[in-house]
């Protein structure tokens, strides 16, 4: 999750994070909203800012076991 300050000058509610934010608070905010946020720069300020998208390791499908070999 990304990070950003608030830098307005009161308190605000945030539906997004369900709660009140207070001036210069640091919150975590989604990966995907965070520009949303430091867009508005009166009101918010970058602290950090999203991961880059980590490679996913998409579980691989499971293969059977090879049938033993007959000896003979």
């Amino acid at each position: 999750m990304a990070r950003v300050r608030y830098v307005g000058p009161e308190p605000v509610t945030v539906p997004e994070l369900g709660r009140a934010v207070e001036p210069d608070e640091v919150v975590e905010v989604p990966d995907g909203r965070y520009e949303g946020y430091v867009c508005q720069p009166a009101n918010w300020e970058a602290v950090e800012e999203p991961r880059p998208e980590e490679i996913e390791t998409a579980a691989l499908p499971l293969r059977k076991a090879a049938r033993p070999q007959k000896e003979g």
